[in-house]
Parts: structure tokens; sequence; C-alpha cells
């Protein structure tokens, strides 16, 4: 892929985005929006190991400086960045069916914005710095590791209650899908980075092979490129599974140093 130097459409809309968690879920509701009523829309691949999301074409667009964001070129060039936000606003203007969404006179509507909400604050934060924690800090810090590795598994405890007696987060009966599980996906699915296997969570487990069966869902993993690091739902082999290993081991020192026991809420 060209290294972009600005924005690259002219109509519809345009994602700026790489393949990570934040983005996947953006390209994700996108493909089920183009399965449900064909809306087309063009990926600018924004590189973030190479810091493109910091250069002032992108700020001008998000001056938070982070994947992904969308411009919306039929609605006067509209700039829309954070991806609860870019979920609501995508559903709000496209989604005249509510086929991901629900209507906003139904108190599911309600609902959906909660776990979206919950997601943005909870979910990702923690994940994400147990993530930093485990793989990337070049100092493995003992309290940081289990820190964030223990409310990783605190929230995915409140996401398995949730799904135990339910297909999907929301709607009547046991659910249907929406912006509610599309926001999680990803995120669930990378859940091996933390060395938390989904194993722990069987409602969680089984919510995601349900939700990875859809058509839109795997393309929308694939954007802007086929995704790197596995699935949550595939054994890890190799190097990769020995990495794992390791780490998991230091993390479980790192609980037994602090005294930690897992618990939910």
């Amino acid at each position: 892929m060209s290294r972009p130097t600005g924005l690259i459409a002219s109509k519809g809309i345009e994602l700026l985005t790489w393949g990570t968690p934040n983005g996947h879920k953006i390209s994700i509701l996108l493909e089920e929006l183009k399965e449900a009523y064909g809306l087309q829309y063009t990926t600018n691949a924004v590189n973030i190991g190479q810091n493109i999301q910091k250069e002032p074409w992108f700020t001008a667009v998000n001056p938070n400086g982070r994947i992904p964001a969308i411009v919306d070129h039929d609605n006067g060039g509209l700039a829309v960045f954070e991806g609860s936000a870019i979920l609501s606003y995508l559903t709000r203007r496209y989604d005249p069916d509510h086929r991901l969404s629900f209507a906003p006179a139904d108190d599911d509507y309600t609902r959906a914005e909660v776990w979206v909400a919950w997601q943005h604050g909870s979910v990702s934060p923690y994940q994400g710095q147990a993530n930093h924690f485990v793989r990337f800090a070049k100092e493995k810090i003992p309290y940081g590791m289990q820190r964030y590795v223990g409310e990783t598994e605190r929230v995915y405890g409140v996401l398995d209650a949730r799904l135990r007696d339910r297909d999907y987060i929301v709607g009547p009966g046991r659910g249907k899908f929406s912006i509610a599980d599309i926001s999680l996906l990803a995120w669930v699915n990378g859940i091996h980075f933390t060395t938390i296997s989904l194993d722990q969570f069987p409602a969680v487990k089984a919510w995601l092979a349900r939700c990875l069966e859809r058509p839109g869902v795997q393309r929308g993993f694939t954007v802007p490129s086929p995704s790197m690091g596995g699935s949550a739902l595939k054994p890890q082999e190799g190097e990769a599974a020995q990495k794992t290993k390791e780490l998991r081991e230091l993390v479980d020192q790192a609980k037994e140093q602090y005294g930690y026991k897992y618990t939910s809420p």
C-alpha cells in the first residue's frame, strides 16, 4: 500500500484506518452496511507504525491523531472520529431500517448505547493497557501486568454473564446482532495478546464464534489488509504459542506477588 498524503475520495464514506481492534469495529460495520444496503466506502490505509496519523493532513480530520476516523463526502465532508461516535453516526444516517441498530424510541437504543459506552470506557482501556504491559513494555512491571490483565478478566466476566442466556448483547428475546456486538468483536478476537484464554469465558467464546460466521464480519477483519495475529478461537502454534506461554507465566507470577484473586464484577 502506498503511503497516503491526504484524503483520497471525493464522494461517499472515506474510512481512515489500520488493522487494530478500534479500526476493525468500523470496517466491520461498514461491511455490514454494504451487505444490508449496498453502502459503498473507500479505505484510506493509515499505517500507524509510520506515525502517519500525526501528520497535519490527518490531524485536520482527527485532532487527536488516532485511527479510526471517517469523512462523509456526501455530507459536506463531515469528519467523525472516536469509534463510538462513528458507530452512532453511521447507523443513524445509513441504517434506516435499524438492521444493525435500534430506533431511538426503543429502549434497546439506550441499552445499545450503554454497552458501546462500556466497551469504550472499560474493555478497550483495560485490554489495551494489558497488551502494552504484557507485550510491548520494555520493562516487565509486575504491578502493571497483574493490574490490567486482572481488570480485563473482570470486565470479560461482566460480558460473559450478559451472554449466558443470550445470542447477542442487546435486543428482544435472545438479542440481535447490532453495533453493541460490533463494538466489542475485534477486542474479544484479540484477547489472546493479554495471555487470557476465552476458555475462561465460555459464553463470550460461543458469542464470538457466532459473530465470526457472518460474511460482513469476516470481510471487515480484512480491512485495510488481512488481519495479523491470529484469532482467539484458534490455538496458537510454534513461536507465538511459546511466547504466550512465557508471558502467561510472568503474569501468573505477578498475580501471586500482589495477591490477585479473580472476581467479577
